[in-house]
């Protein structure tokens, strides 16, 4: 082992897991015990909030699934990156204050809790819950999986010992501080993420030589690296376009994203946000994006391209400053798993078991229940990573989509079209992930459907049927609650 790489590593660790045993300590309670621990009693600042979005979406994917992506594609998915930039500022201006003042008035303290007060179906509960569950497994599975590559890769242990190390270092915090320790470690995580990735990019131009032997170089292994359309040609303008409706405006169905809508102190706090968050992302996925490429001529030959990230930083730094670059990465896994981990939970939990299996539970039963069900959702997980695909950043992107089909309408529309209603809903979230698990395995053995990404065809079926039965069912006009949106 390289302990003078592991060892910035571990002190990272550490830190992260004091700071979640402090969040759980000073946890208020006061307002009940579901409400802090799934929501931190929506408290958070700008900057908390924006560094708890960044880290949140900031993942295995944008970390180590796609500068492999861009390592094997070019410049062209650099590009198709770039369309993350938008993330932040989209889904605060989307649902921000709206979406605030809704779920307070509702108590809402998850995305279902909103839906199944927006439109009073148990079928739209269900719905919502079985997508979530499904979907976000594939997705944490995919972080699992680049947590312990990269540990793997700095270790030299088993995949399957490093899968357990990753595992038990995230759910210990996570069971312990709940939604608090989630983004207070997010914050830390987030600031990791920045510096690691100023680091790392600065290097691999260093090493390459300077931009323009770099892009010299790109030219003379391929000169399609350095064009909008990939190695292969790939990348056609209607497939890249089609990736504003998975990583751009369609994140604001990602119901991890959503949630954090809900968590900000005020306007005030909302509008930092906006500033920071689109600021950070768009530093943070260049960068990320364009290490990748710059890998290429400085390491040809990679086999697997998600730990393109691990190889050249210990390659080209020296290896304590390798461990804290590569804490960037961690970070990023780590502040999106506990972030999955503990939006599903809070499904299992307060969306199903006291909705609609023991109303009455106690609180201490269920803050033992909600302790014990992230835990075993941990483990699950665990098991479902042992055998990793060869690219974990489509494992992530088919995560993303299924969610999408399924929320977008029934949020965007639920909280701004007055005769959306539980019919339309309902019929959205079955044509959106219906026609998006067809649509995706048909993909699998076909070129893709009219040339365009999975999801973009099921997110334009589920708005159709959303609006159709909608209209088909019509009944009196919604009246949306009031509040002084200043004070929110």
């Amino acid at each position: 082992m390289k302990w003078n790489v592991i060892i910035p590593l571990l002190l990272f660790m550490a830190v992260v897991f004091c700071a979640g045993v402090w969040s759980n300590r000073k946890t208020d309670e006061s307002k009940g015990f579901i409400s802090s621990y799934f929501i931190g009693n929506r408290d958070f600042g700008g900057l908390l909030l924006a560094m708890t979005m960044v880290a949140t979406y900031g993942s295995a994917s944008s970390f180590l699934g796609g500068p492999g992506a861009a390592y094997s594609i070019g410049l062209g998915w650099v590009l198709l990156a770039m369309i993350q930039v938008v993330t932040g500022y989209f889904v605060l201006l989307v649902l921000g204050k709206k979406f605030a003042i809704v779920a307070r008035r509702y108590h809402a303290v998850t995305l279902v809790d909103f839906l199944k007060e927006r439109y009073r179906s148990k079928t739209v509960v269900f719905l919502a819950a079985f997508s979530i569950i499904v979907f976000l497994f594939s997705s944490m599975a995919a972080q699992w999986i680049g947590g312990a590559y990269l540990i793997q890769s700095l270790t030299g242990l088993s995949y399957l010992a490093s899968l357990f190390i990753f595992t038990l270092s995230v759910l210990v915090y996570v069971v312990v501080g709940g939604y608090r320790a989630v983004v207070i470690t997010d914050a830390i995580q987030g600031f990791v993420m920045v510096g690691g990735t100023l680091t790392l990019l600065i290097a691999v131009i260093v090493a390459g030589g300077g931009l323009p032997n770099l892009f010299e170089e790109l030219v003379s292994i391929n000169p399609n690296l350095v064009t909008p359309f990939g190695q292969d040609g790939q990348l056609t303008p209607l497939y890249v376009s089609s990736y504003w409706i998975l990583v751009g405006v369609g994140v604001v169905g990602l119901p991890q994203i959503a949630v954090r809508a809900m968590a900000y102190r005020d306007a005030k706090a909302m509008h930092r946000a906006i500033l920071i968050g689109t600021a950070v992302v768009g530093f943070i996925m260049l960068g990320m994006h364009l290490i990748g490429v710059f890998a290429r001529p400085i390491m040809p030959g990679i086999e697997v391209a998600d730990q393109v990230i691990p190889l050249v930083a210990l390659e080209i730094l020296p290896p304590w400053v390798a461990g804290v670059a590569l804490s960037a990465p961690l970070a990023a896994i780590m502040s999106t798993v506990d972030s999955l981990l503990i939006l599903v939970s809070s499904t299992v939990v307060k969306d199903v078991y006291i909705n609609y299996v023991n109303p009455d539970a106690g609180s201490d039963f269920i803050k033992k229940f909600s302790m014990a069900v992230t835990g075993v959702i941990g483990a699950v997980t665990f098991l479902i990573a042992v055998s990793p695909p060869d690219l974990i950043i489509f494992l992530n992107l088919f995560a993303f989509g299924g969610l999408e089909a399924a929320f977008i309408w029934p949020i965007v529309l639920g909280l701004y079209w007055k005769y959306a209603n539980k019919t339309g809903a309902i019929a959205a979230m079955i044509a959106g992930m219906g026609s998006y698990i067809a649509i995706h395995f048909y993909n699998q053995s076909h070129p893709a459907l009219f040339g365009v990404h999975t999801v973009t065809v099921p997110v334009f079926l589920s708005l159709v049927a959303f609006i159709l039965f909608s209209l088909l069912t019509k009944g009196e006009a919604y009246q949306f609650p009031e509040k002084n949106i200043h004070k929110v």
